[in-house]
């Protein structure tokens, strides 16, 4: 399946980079673009790095009745210990690999793609991180949780010591009553217990929303995994993708 998506190409002559930006639960991919211009007082963009921001697909969700709603998968509460419904998962996999496919075919490596959202969206790109392919640069979550028992969880155990996982950056409001910050945090500790490295950063005065300086230091994050290359090494790293081992379906 083929997401409508909102595409800002790199400002400057090298498409270098691409970050996924993943919306939250009922939003749209020009809902979170209008909410980071919002914020940011213009859109996102860099000079080597192109930004996909998508739509999930409209799907009956539970939560919500059994109503049609822009989401990447169904669950059935919105509860940390719920169990994940693997079969609705499954499906925005397929989505979301065409995606990585996609930017790999445009010669991005894909240790220079990072992908990351906003509650829902961010629990999916942990999910494509850390279960769908591990070879990514990088992941983010703000207001986010994976549910007790993931697969993410499964998927990681079985990781070896010796592997290079995406960094991980997960920010999450205290004052969020619809995902608490025990969630988030609980999250972080078990995938650090898996060998996930990175940071987790409260925010204090944040409800279930992205704040500015929230946006900002994920700038920062994905300037830091996808720098501006060295044209040489970049080459090599292009050329490396047709011969290197991928996981999943890759």
């Amino acid at each position: 399946m083929r997401l409508i998506e909102k595409v800002f190409n790199p400002t400057g002559k090298k498409h270098a980079g691409t970050l996924i930006f993943f919306h939250g639960s009922g939003d749209t991919g020009n809902g979170m673009t209008d909410w980071i211009r919002f914020l940011l007082g213009h859109d996102m963009e860099f000079p080597h790095i192109k930004v996909i921001i998508p739509t999930a697909p409209v799907q009956p969700y539970t939560p919500m009745g059994g109503e049609n709603s822009n989401v990447w998968f169904n669950r059935k509460r919105i509860e940390m210990d719920c169990p994940e419904i693997r079969t609705s998962l499954a499906s925005i996999y397929d989505t979301v690999n065409e995606m990585l496919v996609r930017e790999l075919a445009a010669g991005v490596p894909l240790n220079r793609i990072v992908v990351g959202g906003f509650s829902m969206g961010g629990a999916l790109a942990m999910h494509t991180g850390y279960h769908l392919n591990r070879d990514l640069g990088g992941v983010f979550a703000i207001s986010s949780f994976l549910n007790t028992g993931s697969i993410v969880y499964d998927s990681l155990g079985c990781v070896s010591q010796d592997e290079k996982l995406p960094e991980l950056l997960m920010m999450h409001g205290e004052r969020d009553t619809l995902v608490p910050l025990e969630w988030g945090q609980t999250t972080f500790d078990e995938l650090a217990k898996l060998g996930v490295r990175g940071q987790f950063v409260p925010h204090h005065t944040a409800l279930h929303e992205i704040k500015k300086d929230q946006l900002l230091r994920v700038i920062d994050f994905v300037q830091r995994i996808i720098p501006e290359p060295d044209d040489n090494v970049f080459e090599s790293a292009k050329q490396d993708t047709a011969t290197v081992n991928r996981k999943g379906k890759l």
